[in-house]
């Protein structure tokens, strides 16, 4: 499934609400190894990757197992910007769930969300999950309860639950599981899913609304093909320059390639949050923290790698990625 390689400060926002405190060294480290600074966080719009964030929530998971549970009952639909606005305007839940399956991309998911019927109970299920092993329970936790939470806003009440999947063995943190799903519950599961009557399916929304939800709809899908566009040309970048990374392609050998003007490049990823030295700057601090975890290459070796005649240069870089040095970083 494609989902996006950039996106907004939105949940490291919320993580640092839930588990920050005024202390910048509390802060900092959360941010540690993102490459995200605190002076990033005057500016709620910026762009980081997904890696980076996924390095920010393991992180705050290491203090707080149930972190997954804790920010999807945070994650309210008007988090979900435009797109949220488009599932409250529609006129059943089961339209807005279909909506939502149709443009999995603009709820910035990392599964493939399926409705799974089982005689009269309909089972929301998330699955397909291919990124960070490490992560993949926070990652259900996070998806499920956030999405339990849209369906309770789309309702303007509660939504009754028959019964809850997760393909993890049951974790110590039940007391929130209870908070996020009242229902019983079943863990080393096929499957991860939460299960409702049918008959809610067919229930109207009090926010329906058909002209603003016709007008919305289509902006969404304007958005979704737009998203689908900048993500393919972000994913072939990345792999051009991930593939090069010791002497990689200028921006002008880059657009050659792609068969487009280097202005016409600038203004794609520009319009996608990023530009080409985000984008080397990111593939290349990847690429020197998983060497640098490995605990095998000595720094000179793996500046070399990332393209650097100078350890000194490679160790600037990563300090201003990270934060930190690259020998603290390992260490």
């Amino acid at each position: 499934m494609l989902h996006t390689q950039l996106t907004t400060l939105h949940s490291v926002a919320l993580i640092l609400q839930l588990l920050g405190s005024d202390s910048d060294d509390c802060t900092q480290s959360l941010l540690a190894g993102s490459g995200i600074r605190l002076a990033d966080l005057q500016h709620p719009s910026m762009r980081i990757t997904t890696a980076q964030e996924m390095r920010v929530c393991a992180n705050a998971r290491a203090r707080c197992q149930a972190l997954g549970l804790l920010l999807g009952r945070r994650m309210h639909v008007s988090s979900y910007g435009l797109f949220g606005y488009t599932l409250l305007s529609s006129a059943t839940l089961g339209d807005a769930l279909q909506l939502a399956l149709e443009y999995p991309a603009l709820l910035g998911t990392y599964f493939q969300l399926s409705l799974q019927h089982e005689g009269d109970t309909v089972w929301l299920q998330a699955g397909g999950y291919l990124d960070v092993p490490e992560l993949a329970t926070f990652n259900a936790e996070f998806c499920l309860s956030s999405l339990k939470l849209v369906c309770d806003d789309l309702l303007g009440q509660p939504l009754p639950l028959h019964g809850l999947r997760m393909q993890h063995a049951a974790p110590e943190y039940l007391d929130e599981y209870h908070a996020s799903f009242a229902c019983p519950q079943q863990f080393a599961a096929s499957s991860n899913a939460f299960g409702f009557a049918a008959s809610w399916l067919q229930q109207r929304l009090p926010l329906a609304d058909p002209v603003t939800h016709s007008e919305m709809r289509e902006r969404c899908s304007q958005l979704n093909s737009e998203f689908v566009q900048r993500q393919a040309l972000i994913t072939r970048c990345r792999q051009l320059l991930s593939a090069e990374l010791v002497n990689p392609p200028g921006l002008e050998q880059l657009a050659q390639r792609l068969n487009c003007s280097p202005r016409s490049l600038r203004r794609h990823l520009s319009h996608a949050g990023s530009s080409y030295q985000k984008l080397l700057d990111a593939l290349r601090f990847e690429r020197a923290r998983q060497l640098l975890e490995q605990q095998q290459l000595p720094i000179q070796q793996i500046a070399e790698l990332m393209g650097y005649s100078e350890t000194a240069s490679f160790r600037h870089a990563f300090q201003r990625w990270s934060g930190m040095s690259p020998s603290r970083f390992r260490s």
